[in-house]
């Protein structure tokens, strides 16, 4: 009898393991949005009255795998999942990865991710628009000039309360094509930031440094004097015209730059009495041409033929020729500026909104927010993750996101060498 108790009870854990497995369901594991069912109950469309553009659940092109489905163009969007309970940024490893695929390719639009603060910060997802408080902004942004992966950091100055947005400098660019991609952020407690594309690493980054981050997190010790003013007599001169130089007396500033060249001779065979142009001998006035009306008709004129052969036609002239007496208007050599002191520049003065951080003060998140324009439809987001270990991002993209690419990029492939193999049939046809 135990023996067949401890059996069932064997049987119930292998059950628990492999459903662990299969959805993913583990402690390190914050949030996981599938899209396998649709999203109505589960994510909320902000009602603002800015963002008319219709979410969709749709099935990625070529897969059974369904996603989150941009199906309009120039349309605004917004739409927000909260979790559970706010995640606090300030413990241990924080990953953020989703995927995202420009089935139509992107020309101008965000597919970037806003992690959102509690709403005790002033806001509401039916409300959700571009001023939403966030913590972080990541994700892919393309549209003339612009072509990045964002990372922003919207962090608190205590000294002064104000929350300032810190940019990734140097941030990865965003993958052209229409495949599936995913984007992977990992927050480690040293204040390390990576960035990964298709679980590659794309940029290393210190949430600190000024070399990583513009403006830096930690403001600079000092600042120039807003109240410093530059003495009347600063002068920032480093030459001067040499107040002693004397105009030579050969120095003729009337000389022209060109004058003509007494040396030349007229070509032989040139036409001196032929026009360059003359009327077209096979122009005919149209028909319907009113001389009242449309004033007396003339022939279009036509290059002479008759210069064709020649040197050349009409009245000819020397040639013009630099002057050799040109010295244009004469000025003073500069000398170095005996007053001279440099460039001014105010004094500085200690930063008053200056202080010291060991790490970012993270402001917890309690949502994802999706808040985009877009030119282009087509954009589908899947496979949204927030997770505490990057075992368990790696996992999700090698069993949800690699296979899709894998297949992806050989359709690709084949429709490459299909086009190529085309190109050159018709190559040889037209040869």
């Amino acid at each position: 009898m135990r023996e067949r108790q401890l059996f069932s009870v064997f049987l119930l854990l292998l059950a628990f393991v492999s459903f662990q497995k299969l959805c993913y369901c583990d402690d390190q594991t914050v949030l996981y949005e599938s899209f396998d069912e649709p999203f109505d109950g589960r994510w909320i469309v902000s009602k603002n009255g800015e963002y008319e553009g219709v979410w969709k659940h749709a099935k990625s092109e070529g897969h059974d795998d369904y996603g989150l489905l941009v199906s309009e163009k120039a349309r605004k969007y917004g739409i927000v999942k909260e979790l559970d309970e706010p995640l606090n940024l300030k413990e241990g490893t924080v990953v953020l990865q989703y995927e995202v695929r420009f089935q139509e390719g992107l020309e101008c639009g965000g597919a970037y991710l806003k992690y959102l603060r509690p709403q005790e910060a002033g806001w509401t997802p039916q409300g959700f628009d571009s001023e939403s408080p966030y913590s972080i902004m990541f994700g892919p942004d393309k549209c003339g000039a612009t072509n990045k992966v964002h990372f922003i950091l919207k962090h608190k100055n205590p000294k002064s309360g104000e929350y300032v947005e810190h940019h990734l400098k140097f941030p990865p660019s965003v993958p052209y094509d229409k495949l599936s991609h995913v984007y992977t952020a990992i927050l480690k407690p040293d204040n390390e930031v990576r960035i990964l594309v298709d679980g590659e690493e794309k940029k290393k980054a210190n949430l600190l440094s000024g070399e990583d981050f513009e403006p830096a997190l930690i403001p600079a010790k000092t600042i120039p004097d807003p109240e410093d003013k530059k003495p009347e007599d600063w002068d920032e001169r480093a030459k001067i015209p040499d107040p002693n130089a004397v105009k030579p007396d050969d120095w003729d500033e009337d000389a022209p730059m060109e004058i003509e060249d007494e040396e030349a001779e007229k070509p032989e065979g040139w036409l001196d009495d032929e026009p360059e142009e003359v009327d077209d001998p096979e122009a005919t006035k149209p028909e319907d041409w009113d001389d009242e009306e449309d004033g007396m008709w003339e022939a279009p004129k036509i290059d002479n033929p008759k210069c064709e052969a020649a040197p050349g036609c009409g009245e000819w002239k020397r040639p013009m020729k630099r002057n050799p007496a040109y010295k244009g208007k004469w000025s003073s050599p500069l000398i170095d500026n005996p007053a001279y002191k440099g460039i001014w520049k105010p004094r500085d003065i200690p930063n008053p909104d200056y202080f010291e951080l060991d790490r970012p003060d993270y402001e917890p998140i309690a949502a994802i927010g999706i808040e985009i324009w877009t030119m282009q439809d087509g954009i589908l987001f899947d496979n949204i993750l927030i997770a505490k270990d990057e075992k368990v991002a790696e996992t999700y993209r090698q069993t949800t996101w690699k296979p899709k690419f894998d297949v992806e990029k050989e359709k690709q492939k084949a429709e490459e060498e299909a086009a190529g193999s085309a190109d050159g049939l018709k190559s040889y046809q037209v040869n």
